[in-house]
């Protein structure tokens, strides 16, 4: 598998982060198909005082975006005392990046993140503490199925514009536009693509933040591959799994919180859907951000933070 591995001073003087926030990485090795190695990224917020049997909330960015992403809602939890873990998946951020969108596929995705989450990191594990999921786009396509396939891990769920596609209804049309702008730019414009998922606008230097991972083109392969990995059809390589962590969503009943924007045409209507099928989501009041598109972190990193803060020390598994 040939892979790009994106510069150290790319990072350099990234903008908008929150005061007395570095966002330095960590690394962990992670398997590839063919039985090397790939190194993946992620950040590590620790607040004062922290014991490794606290609390975690693990935080998954989507397509094209990386950890960068949550930098603002990792800081209004970690002031509340609970470590955040923000990977960047393989194909992003600081992680080693396959160049052939035919090494990227939705199942090693979920293996490189399953192994990195709960066999490196040890998260949910003996001695650890309590786990809460925080996934997005693809965040939430990887982390539900983690959460599906080992419950045991997992003590809590923040869904945040996201779903679990099989194939079996139709993605919006907004949706196949965006992929079809993917597979035909010559040249993939990633801090466009991000700044069109905002409702609030972003800023220059926010949108050099999303460009720096990629410098060549050969480095976007991960952004390219992502679109068409979805699900679309209900024979996709990856629908049987789907529905099985639809099946096993379906027995959680451990807190299951939705926390959507109001501006995001393409989850929008998952919201709903999730709340109804997953008895942890009964009759709790789940928040929607307003003036918020499909990348809220971005449009109100602060409060899907304060959001995620009291559900976890509020909400008992």
């Amino acid at each position: 598998m040939e892979t790009y591995r994106t510069p150290d001073d790319r990072f350099a003087g990234l903008a908008d982060l929150p005061a007395g926030t570095t966002w330095e990485p960590s690394y962990a090795d992670v398997t590839d198909p063919d039985g090397g190695m790939l190194r993946m990224a992620y950040v590590d917020v620790r607040p004062d005082g922290w014991r490794e049997d606290a609390t975690t909330v693990l935080m998954l960015h989507g397509e094209p975006t990386w950890s960068y992403l949550y930098r603002h809602v990792a800081a209004e939890v970690a002031a509340t005392g609970v470590r955040c873990v923000v990977p960047d998946l393989i194909g992003f951020g600081r992680s080693d990046k396959p160049v052939s969108s035919r090494d990227h596929s939705y199942q090693r995705h979920v293996d490189w993140t399953r192994e990195l989450v709960l066999d490196r990191l040890g998260l949910g594990g003996p001695g650890a503490g309590e786990l809460t999921l925080l996934g997005q786009d693809w965040g939430g396509l990887i982390g539900l199925r983690l959460v599906a396939e080992h419950p045991d891990r997992f003590s809590r769920v923040v869904a945040a514009n996201t779903g679990l596609p099989t194939g079996d209804v139709d993605m919006p049309e907004v949706w196949w536009q965006f992929r079809a702008a993917v597979e035909k730019a010559e040249v993939l414009d990633v801090g466009r693509l991000v700044a069109s998922g905002c409702a609030r606008g972003l800023d220059a230097g926010v949108r050099a933040a999303y460009d720096a991972p990629f410098p060549t083109e050969e480095s976007k392969a991960g952004p390219r591959a992502m679109p068409s990995l979805v699900p679309t059809r209900p024979h996709d390589p990856s629908t049987e799994a789907n529905r099985a962590a639809w099946a096993g969503l379906g027995e959680w009943r451990a807190p299951f919180l939705t926390a959507f924007g109001d501006s995001d045409p393409i989850t929008g209507a998952m919201a709903p859907v999730l709340q109804r099928h997953v008895p942890g989501a009964a009759g709790r009041e789940h928040p929607t951000l307003e003036r918020a598109g499909h990348f809220l972190q971005e449009d109100d990193g602060a409060e899907l933070g304060r959001i995620v803060a009291a559900f976890v020390r509020t909400v008992t598994p």
